[in-house]
């Protein structure tokens, strides 16, 4: 059987209802479970799901209004119909809840639906005493060009947690094309992360928006990393981005073992070859 024919059989041709399907998400304790429940539904009649959905969050329990939350943010695309009526009720439940998990389900929607609008809503929950809270207003906040998002993210950059320090950091480096001092000097700060898989990655999503933004005090950091005995892709994509001559040398000794990305490690040699020959002539 092919990949589609499985995924049609899972998805388009379950035999339960709507009704037991949403039943089931409400008592699912597994997340993985829980989502495949969800995929099911949303691709369902979406006039259907969503009037489920919408009935959901106006549920008095905790557990129906965030099922309610996570079908809006699967079904409800910035170019549908329902998308404004999904706002509104997003809206509601962004600012009046108090459950962090229906929160966290309501922010991480906020930023499937991607709409300005959301920013002045997700903004007030980034200091929320719940990581999961936080890192969906992350999620929330990313791709958008706007000082308030943009302060938002630079704080939470240097939240306590790991997962919420590294989707802020990779919004600042890389979904974002923003260049002040302050977002080049919090990327900076970032580059100091290391100790564990959690802040490498960190370090690694800094090295990159550094390096797109052509800030040169990434190149020292950069140099004890790409000779490192545990180089990671994102130090290699940043190499590819800064394009400096002065890692040349170290990239050409990563052909020896590094096997991660061959092409990407072509790529950034090519670069900073090219740099070399241009400084020459």
């Amino acid at each position: 059987m092919s990949e589609e024919s499985d995924w049609k059989q899972k998805y388009l041709n379950d035999p339960r209802t709507n009704e037991e399907l949403v039943d089931l998400a409400l008592k699912e304790e597994d997340g993985d479970a829980r989502w495949d429940l969800v995929t099911i539904l949303i691709h369902r009649d979406p006039q259907k799901i969503f009037e489920t959905a919408k009935h959901l969050c106006e549920s008095k329990s905790s557990n129906e209004i965030k099922l309610g939350a996570d079908l809006l943010g699967q079904l409800s695309k910035p170019d549908n119909v329902f998308h404004e009526e999904s706002l509104s009720i997003l809206f509601r439940i962004v600012d009046e809840e108090t459950d962090a998990n229906v929160l966290q389900s309501a922010t991480v929607a906020l930023g499937h639906l991607d709409n300005i609008r959301a920013v002045e809503h997700l903004v007030k929950l980034k200091n929320h005493p719940s990581e999961d809270v936080r890192h969906g207003v992350v999620f929330g906040l990313l791709t958008y060009e706007d000082e308030r998002a943009i302060a938002a993210l630079i704080e939470l950059s240097k939240d306590e947690d790991d997962d919420v320090r590294s989707w802020a950091t990779f919004g600042l480096g890389t979904q974002i094309d923003t260049d002040t001092p302050e977002i080049r000097d919090t990327l900076f700060a970032r580059v100091e992360e290391g100790g564990d898989d959690n802040k490498d990655e960190i370090r690694g999503e800094a090295f990159v928006g550094l390096a797109r933004r052509g800030d040169k005090r990434v190149i020292e950091p950069l140099l004890k990393e790409l000779t490192s005995d545990s180089v990671g892709k994102l130090a290699v994509e940043a190499a590819k981005e800064i394009a400096d001559s002065r890692l040349l040398p170290a990239l050409l000794s990563l052909k020896e073992w590094w096997d991660v990305d061959k092409e990407l490690l072509d790529e950034a040699i090519l670069a900073c070859q090219s740099e070399s020959k241009a400084e020459s002539n």
